[in-house]
């Protein structure tokens, strides 16, 4: 989509619209120059509102799923549920993402996905929501969006060329940083109001699905589909994953998104726990202490604009790979709510700063005939451990409790980290 294959079979990436962007585009100042793409716009404006829709209904499921089972086990067959189908088809999902048109991928996963939210509204309402309803719903989800993600990421780069890549990487990271804030603080306050609830909140983000629809179907694409070669889709999966294989530092860093997606990332999973049963605190402060995560997410989305040139980038990405842990070691300490919050947001800049790093290197770094396959495996490493995740941190937090669960998880996150900082001194070099 908006370019031609080359004689070696891979493919320019221009963006997808060329021309004159008006006088609102021109005066667009260099930080958030990625806007001045009319098609990213609308695809960005339509993320904003989307985004927010789905984390309040990340914030009202857990607290339903708790309230339903008091499981902490059941939080993690949820988690898992999700995630699975990440890992068994997101590298389906790369490949296709190299072959058809992007904009109708997203239009057909997105409007799965207001379905499946809207199905969620209509069973809560009814009362008649039971968890295996939430456990089939989430494993639809999942499914969607193995193939979602991979087209969403190399999207990007044909929405906006090469030059302003790395801006929209961090303007993304940005937009779904806000959304982490703002999504779950208002899920807090709207499940405590009886005239909306749960219910609610899974109806209003099946509505946020209409703002990104609309803002894919009102770009302006040239005609014609992107389509890298006519071989079987599985000489496709094996020429990527032979390249990913072949390169140790790009092996290194999926490995380590894989390492903290399996053993960092269930801290969000556990929270529900931490919020009732450890700091004792009400929905409203669930979604308080999520939302302390997103502000300091959106603080490291924020940085990683500003430091857009700086050199060598692989130190960001050593300071997140170290710092994640520790924070998460720190947090699952604490017993005072208010120091709790400051932690999160230490949680959420570290971690920002660990994946929109990598993100960024590997999207810079990797053939652009290779780019859907081999962000289709950092999807892979990034949401399809996370069943792996969720379900070890369950299955512990239901034997020994959610603060030693996370404690463990962070100590072995903490340990690869180290030992990619010894064994790999190269990846501290990355530009």
């Amino acid at each position: 989509m908006g370019s031609e294959p080359d004689c070696a079979g891979q493919t320019s990436v221009q963006p997808a619209v060329v021309g004159r962007e008006g006088l609102f585009a021109r005066r667009l100042p260099r930080a958030v120059s990625a806007l001045r793409h009319r098609n990213f716009r609308l695809y960005w404006f339509g993320q904003m509102i989307s985004l927010v829709g789905t984390w309040m209904q990340n914030v009202a499921q857990g607290w339903l799923v708790y309230q339903l089972t008091n499981s902490p086990l059941a939080l993690g067959l949820v988690g898992f549920s999700t995630a699975l189908p990440v890992l068994l088809f997101s590298l389906f999902g790369g490949a296709i993402a190299d072959r058809v048109s992007k904009r109708n991928l997203l239009v057909f996963t997105q409007s799965i996905s207001a379905v499946q939210a809207l199905t969620l509204a209509g069973l809560t309402a009814t009362g008649t929501i039971q968890v295996w309803h939430v456990l089939v719903a989430a494993f639809v989800l999942g499914t969607v969006n193995a193939f979602d993600a991979p087209g969403r990421q190399s999207f990007v780069v044909e929405m906006v060329g090469k030059e302003d890549l790395m801006n929209a990487i961090a303007l993304n990271s940005a937009v779904f940083n806000t959304a982490r804030i703002v999504g779950p603080a208002m899920a807090g306050v709207l499940v405590s109001l009886p005239f909306v609830g749960i219910a609610g909140c899974f109806f209003l983000n099946g509505l946020s699905f209409l703002a990104v629809i609309a803002g894919l179907l009102l770009m302006r694409l040239p005609n014609g589909s992107r389509r890298e070669s006519d071989e079987p889709i599985w000489q496709n999966l094996t020429a990527g994953l032979r390249y990913i294989r072949g390169d140790a530092t790009v092996f290194t860093l999926v490995t380590l998104v894989g390492m903290a997606s399996i053993f960092g990332m269930p801290y969000a999973t556990l929270m529900p726990v931490f919020a009732r049963d450890i700091l004792e605190v009400d929905a409203s402060g669930y979604g308080a202490l999520m939302s302390a995560a997103g502000v300091g997410a959106l603080m490291g989305a924020i940085g990683l604009a500003a430091l857009g040139r700086y050199r060598p980038k692989g130190r960001l990405l050593t300071a997140g790979n170290l710092l994640f842990p520790a924070t998460l070691l720190a947090f699952s300490l604490s017993r005072w709510y208010p120091l709790s919050l400051l932690i999160l947001v230490a949680v959420g800049w570290s971690m920002v700063t660990q994946n929109a790093t990598t993100n960024t290197l590997l999207q810079t770094t990797v053939p652009d005939h290779l780019r859907g396959r081999v962000m289709s495996v950092y999807i892979l490493m990034f949401q399809g451990m996370m069943p792996f995740g969720s379900l070890q941190a369950g299955a512990v937090a239901n034997a020994v409790g959610a603060p030693l669960a996370l404690r463990l998880g962070a100590v072995i996150a903490a340990g690869y980290a180290l030992l990619v900082f010894w064994r790999r001194p190269q990846v501290r070099q990355l530009p």
